[in-house]
């Protein structure tokens, strides 16, 4: 299969996934629409202020949390390659009343689509599997932020990817790539992450991608690291027999120190 191909497969399960995201519990439409955030604890603390800032999120899905940058003050804007998400993150923006632009874009090719720069570019958790090159995504990131603009990414751990998520005699298995490949993983998967009827289209394929990778193709596009925090914690039972920690979080039962699970970075572009 080609890139292309690739990606079309991806984009029709993500078109799948919106109504049942909407309608799920988990994503809480109406709680949002009362007034919530989707923002996490750590998210907003590591960031810091948004106030007056102008900020764009990269693969935004229906744009719960670009929307909850918006209710801290932030100018937002989403890009997605869904138009159902698309769709569902202005509808979200009108029945909220909280502004927010939505931009249908691929994000390879969204510098095309959309000639601005961004205080900030603002990168969720599961985004970057669905991208083949992690280079490229850097320099999509750089050719959006001002001079002195920051990226923010909280992501599950490449190492965390790597394991083999199926076994219950709680050892940590290497089973699938922790760097980058030319191919990536396909899954079928009837259902998505929330709760919800099964998927149209359950087929998808990604790519895993280093820290390493991922640090140096963000220096190499010109910026520079500010933090780089590993956490021993992570927001959804990834393996069957993590135990809940703090609430919304999941960790080993002992061992801690065994494995990052997450992690978290500020980059800056230089000037």
């Amino acid at each position: 299969m080609t890139l292309d191909e690739y990606r079309e497969t991806n984009r029709l399960n993500w078109d799948s996934r919106v109504p049942v995201h909407v309608a799920s519990r988990a994503y809480d439409w109406e709680g949002f629409v009362a007034g919530g955030s989707s923002l996490d604890p750590v998210e907003v603390e590591e960031l810091g202020d948004v106030s007056g800032k102008r900020l764009l999120h990269l693969q935004c899905h229906f744009g719960r949390d670009t929307l909850s940058w918006a209710r801290l003050g932030a100018t937002v804007t989403g890009i997605d390659f869904s138009p159902a998400a698309i769709e569902a993150a202005r509808r979200l923006s009108a029945e909220s009343g909280v502004p927010g632009r939505f931009v249908e874009a691929e994000l390879y090719d969204s510098p095309n689509i959309l000639d601005e720069r961004f205080d900030i570019v603002y990168t969720g958790i599961g985004a970057l599997c669905w991208l083949p090159d992690i280079r490229g995504w850097a320099e999509v990131v750089a050719r959006f932020l001002e001079p002195g603009g920051r990226l923010y990414l909280r992501e599950g751990h490449p190492g965390l990817w790597a394991l083999d998520d199926e076994r219950d005699d709680r050892l940590l298995v290497t089973r699938y790539p922790y760097f980058e490949t030319p191919e990536p993983q396909r899954w079928v998967t009837p259902n998505t992450y929330t709760d919800g009827p099964e998927l149209e289209h359950p087929t998808t394929y990604e790519w895993n991608h280093g820290l390493g990778e991922i640090v140096t193709a963000l220096i190499d596009a010109g910026l520079r690291l500010e933090f780089l925090h590993e956490h021993r914690f992570v927001d959804w039972q990834a393996l069957p027999w993590m135990v809940r920690a703090d609430p919304g979080r999941y960790r080993l039962p002992e061992g801690d120190e065994r494995l990052p699970l997450m992690y978290s970075l500020r980059a800056v572009k230089e000037g």
